[in-house]
Parts: structure tokens; C-alpha cells; sequence
């Protein structure tokens, strides 16, 4: 086939799916709707490791889990959820929250939407013992 026929059809069928995805709702960022929700994602991560609390914050992007290995945060990850415990974690706050810089090359680096006082009380949690 001629690449002056392929490089269009692999660009409109690649387009096509995006649109269609788009279209399904399949492209939504997800949203934690409460804290059982931030569990069952957390579990997801983490099956072993059963949250003993659950701090969801006020836009349901982010919850603060804590465990009996430690403090944890979930997040969302375009339409899906992901997690990571906050050991040797690197916590900030910045104009937007909290910014997390994790020893992870999975997930150097974590934004999170906090108001001003949600990012101060949750970074008083994370000074509590696990």
C-alpha cells in the first residue's frame, strides 16, 4: 500500500478512537466520590494493606490513607486511580496544595488541587505517627 494512502488512514483511524473515547465518557478524569471509594482504590494498590483512615479532600482528587505500614495518598491517573505509599516522601506546598516528590520512577512527582488550609491539616496528619 502506498504511504500516501497508509499515513492518512493510521491517522484518522488513531483520531477516530480518540473521538469515539471521548465521545463514551471514557476519557473523564476519575473522581473519588467517598472515602469507601479512596479504599477500594487504595486496595487495589495495595490488597494487603487495609486503610485505618481515610482523608478524601474537598474536589474528591486525592485521598490520604494510612495504614499500618504508613501514610499513603491516592490519586487519579486520567480515568483510573493509582497509589503510592509517602515513605521518603519530599512534601511541599505550592500555590495549587501539596507537591509530593517520591523516590518512585513510577511517580517522581505528585500535584495535588488542596485549598490552603486542606494542605496545611493534611500536612499535620502526616506528622502523626502511622
Amino acid at each position: 500500500m502506498p504511504l500516501s494512502i497508509l499515513l492518512p488512514m493510521v491517522v484518522l483511524g488513531i483520531a477516530g478512537i480518540a473521538v469515539l473515547l471521548h465521545v463514551l465518557g471514557l476519557s473523564r478524569r476519575a473522581i473519588l466520590a467517598d472515602e469507601s471509594a479512596a479504599s477500594r482504590a487504595w486496595l487495589r494498590e495495595f490488597s494487603g494493606h487495609r486503610p485505618t483512615r481515610v482523608i478524601l479532600c474537598q474536589n474528591r482528587l486525592a485521598a490520604l490513607v494510612k495504614t499500618e505500614q504508613g501514610y499513603g495518598v491516592v490519586w487519579p491517573m486520567g480515568a483510573d486511580t493509582t497509589a503510592r505509599y509517602l515513605t521518603q516522601a519530599h512534601i511541599t506546598t505550592d500555590a495549587k496544595g501539596l507537591r509530593i516528590n517520591l523516590p518512585d520512577f513510577t511517580a517522581p512527582r505528585i500535584g495535588l488541587s488542596l485549598d490552603p488550609d486542606e494542605a496545611a491539616r493534611w500536612l499535620e496528619t502526616l506528622k502523626e505517627p502511622a
